[in-house]
């Protein structure tokens, strides 16, 4: 297992908070946008710093994608930025037309994605919003695991030129990658090298497959785990290389299991090295209000079915 050290906890939202400041000081093309949740997406310190850089959309989130595309279009890189249910089912076409088509360098910050959104409910909870972004061609999706690693996944999508879908949360969870760690988009991070089964996740769902890892390799299981921090591009090489060594994969993810990481690497694996494959998603359903930690457990997105889906793996290999 490489060697962590949690420095702390705190919000993957507050990562692109921190990370707009900084680029608010050392960019002055790049420019914000909001969707009436400014609280929310922990912009206050660059529309302080920076108020001729910042535009206000209010409940019209079409109106702000297509005013980020003229932005774009004239030169700067605009941070449009909503709840995940907002910035991409509300918003689809917009998106499909004016950045997506047209390859505009827009950048849609996603926040409150996923179940551990809470208490808001079903609503709130998108988990089709991977599915309905990596589908868009010239659409990078980007999913951080912690506040570390999305702060450097905003610094990174900035620094990229194209469209680029960034999706965070709001729940309060542990810090653990390395600050100065090179955010490199498409290319995932070896967590832990092993022979017996291959764990892939993404988001959130990143530090509940460490913990698994952890509680298989006190078992004697060798646990090859890669962060997917990124769902598009993927990195078909790693993920080949240690399927191919393991005979066998777990996917984990925030999201439903149609349409999100499990199914980009179904649907590699099915055209190159076909193998069994388990699912930690959520299966066809939609949310529900409850605690993040309630919910992890009660939509089996919890660290004991990591350690069940790999044994199920496992225990499918010929």
């Amino acid at each position: 297992m490489r060697p962590y050290t949690i420095t702390g906890k705190k919000d993957t939202r507050s990562g692109f908070g921190d990370a707009m400041t900084q680029l608010g000081r050392t960019d002055t093309d790049v420019v914000a946008l909001c969707a009436d949740l400014v609280g929310s997406l922990k912009l206050g310190t660059f529309i302080k710093e920076n108020p001729d850089r910042f535009f206000q959309a209010g409940i019209a989130e079409a109106n702000m994608i297509s005013v980020g595309a003229g932005l774009a279009l004239g030169g700067k890189i605009p941070f449009v930025s909503t709840f995940a249910a907002f910035a991409t089912g509300r918003v689809y076409d917009q998106i499909r037309q004016s950045v997506a088509y047209s390859g505009t360098n827009v950048k849609i910050a996603a926040s409150h994605a996923g179940l551990t959104l809470g208490e808001d409910g079903a609503t709130h909870q998108i988990m089709e919003d991977i599915g309905l972004m990596k589908m868009l061609p010239n659409m990078v999706v980007i999913n951080p695991c912690d506040y570390n690693q999305t702060k450097a996944a905003t610094l990174a999508a900035a620094a990229y030129r194209g469209p680029v879908y960034l999706r965070f949360g709001r729940p309060i969870e542990p810090v653990y990658t390395p600050e100065d760690e090179p955010f490199v988009i498409g290319k995932a991070v070896q967590w832990s090298e092993g022979g017996d089964v291959t764990i892939l996740a993404t988001g959130h769902l990143m530090w509940r497959a460490i913990q698994a890892a952890e509680q298989l390799e006190k078992e004697g299981v060798g646990v090859d785990l890669l962060n997917i921090h990124t769902i598009k591009p993927l990195d078909d090489e790693a993920i080949l290389a240690s399927v191919r060594k393991t005979g066998c994969v777990v996917t984990c993810e925030e999201h439903m299991m149609n349409g999100g990481l499990g199914d980009s690497v179904a649907q590699l694996l099915a055209r190159n090295s076909p193998a069994p494959q388990e699912y930690v998603a959520v299966d066809d359903k939609f949310g529900e209000s409850g605690t993040p930690s309630e919910l992890l457990v009660k939509f089996h997105l919890d660290v004991p079915d990591v350690v069940a889906a790999a044994r199920r793996a496992m225990a499918r290999k010929r």
